[in-house]
């Protein structure tokens, strides 16, 4: 995903299936409405994640990973631009060609783009003109999609891509606000509405036993997904068990007093250099006081709470407490042949800012694979066997960034509902914490 990436149900919302009585040509019209829906609301959703932010939060870039949200709102737009209207809305004129160069994120062959740890100095062009550049597009797509020029598989392929690449950055949007408010000594909130801490214990945690074998592993083609998750193909698992739940804050609280971040035979080895470098002590955006441990929140500076999903932490972090706990972290093949076995949870979103606490329940297998936070995986970041990207300049998404990364499963509690499945293969580097990266442990079978 890259998150700019980044997920969706094997039959997500845009597949459309025709009744009987619907003829061919209904089908396809009824299809291309719900593509249009789809892709309004989902333009419309970005500026509501934008609402509650002063045109002052929308500018400021709070780390090299992260980006200011008026560059999102850019990007996305740009994206429309780029693969959907100049090449196929006859008579298109560019907004700003200037733009090109501002929001360009990664494709080399679109031509050279501003550097990536500057953008939070984009002080021009000013937020309203970035709102109206949005308003320009949105006008072009509608005139698009009211043309019979969009009676394209082509051009539905490419609004579809264009859908789910502004869901990755609508998620991306706040996990960036929340790297930007937890750096103001202010430590304001995104959303303050009132809510209550639960200071209780987690559930005990359990495992559930696979016997591995041959398993199906990647997407089958009904739905949309993202060419890095094909092509599907059989993979070797070993006998596993899975733990039914995500680590807690609880268990990483006695990790960090057991010294977890002090004992360098837990840790990889450039995960120690990286420990002593930054001088980590805890997960990102945790702070000590006399009254214990807190950690901010796009609700605020909020206590610890025990049994909510550790949130924030590097594949370093999260390799150093499977150790601690005598356990290891699964590899995407047994996470997704393990959520592929369960149906009583479905692939969905929280719709919550922060991750909640797994609740007791009688479904079989593990919990909260989904809506919580991103699952790091052992497993590198790989192209399956037979993969080939797409041509063309859309290629540059997925598979140019196959080298030094780490797969994560499942979908976070920012994740945008309809954006996430078993078969999405989010990566982020092994350092990178600031996105609400978690972990679920896995051991071999007994």
């Amino acid at each position: 995903m890259r998150l700019e990436h980044p997920a969706a149900d094997t039959a997500p919302p845009s597949e459309n299936v025709a009744s009987p009585s619907q003829s061919g040509d209904e089908a396809l019209s009824n299809s291309r409405d719900a593509l249009a829906a789809r892709l309004f609301e989902t333009r419309r959703h970005s500026l509501v994640l934008a609402d509650p932010l002063s045109a002052e939060d929308m500018v400021v870039q709070a780390s090299d990973d992260a980006s200011p949200t008026k560059w999102h709102l850019a990007h996305v737009t740009w994206f429309f631009e780029n693969f959907v209207l100049k090449p196929h809305l006859a008579g298109y004129r560019v907004f700003d060609e200037a733009f090109n160069y501002c929001f360009n994120s990664y494709y080399e062959s679109l031509g050279p783009r501003h550097p990536r740890p500057k953008r939070g100095l984009l002080t021009r062009p000013a937020s309203e003109r970035v709102f109206a550049y949005r308003t320009y597009v949105d006008d072009a797509l509608q005139r698009l999609l009211s043309s019979d020029e969009s009676k394209s598989d082509e051009i539905e392929r490419l609004i579809e891509i264009g859908i789910n690449h502004e869901q990755q950055h609508q998620e991306l949007l706040l996990t960036d606000i929340l790297a930007l408010f937890a750096a103001n000594p202010l430590r304001p909130a995104y959303h303050a509405k009132p809510f209550a801490i639960d200071l209780a214990e987690p559930e005990p945690l359990t495992w559930t036993e696979y016997p591995g074998g041959i398993v199906g592993i990647g997407h089958p083609g009904n739905g949309y997904c993202w060419d890095n998750e094909q092509p599907a193909h059989d993979a070797l698992v070993q006998p596993f068990k899975l733990a039914n739940r995500l680590a807690t804050n609880a268990e990483w609280l006695a990790f960090m007093e057991d010294g977890g971040y002090s004992t360098p035979a837990l840790w990889l080895a450039d995960g120690w250099s990286t420990v002593n470098r930054e001088g980590w002590e805890s997960p990102l955006y945790w702070e000590k006081s006399d009254s214990g441990w807190s950690q901010m929140s796009l609700q605020g500076l909020l206590p610890v709470a025990p049994a909510e999903p550790v949130a924030h932490i590097s594949y370093y972090e999260a390799d150093a407490f499977a150790r601690w706990a005598g356990k290891r972290l699964p590899t995407e093949f047994e996470w997704e042949a393990s959520a592929l076995s369960h149906s009583g949870e479905a692939a969905k979103s929280s719709g919550v800012l922060r991750p909640q606490r797994s609740e007791t329940s009688t479904l079989k297998g593990p919990k909260q694979l989904f809506g919580q936070v991103w699952q790091w995986t052992a497993s590198a970041y790989l192209s399956y066997p037979g993969y080939q990207p797409p041509a063309g300049a859309i290629g540059e998404y997925n598979g140019k960034f196959m080298v030094g990364q780490h797969v994560l499963r499942g979908s976070s509690c920012v994740t945008p509902p309809g954006h996430s499945r078993a078969t999405y293969r989010n990566f982020f580097y092994p350092h990178q914490r600031w996105q609400f990266l978690g972990l679920r442990l896995a051991a071999e079978a007994e």
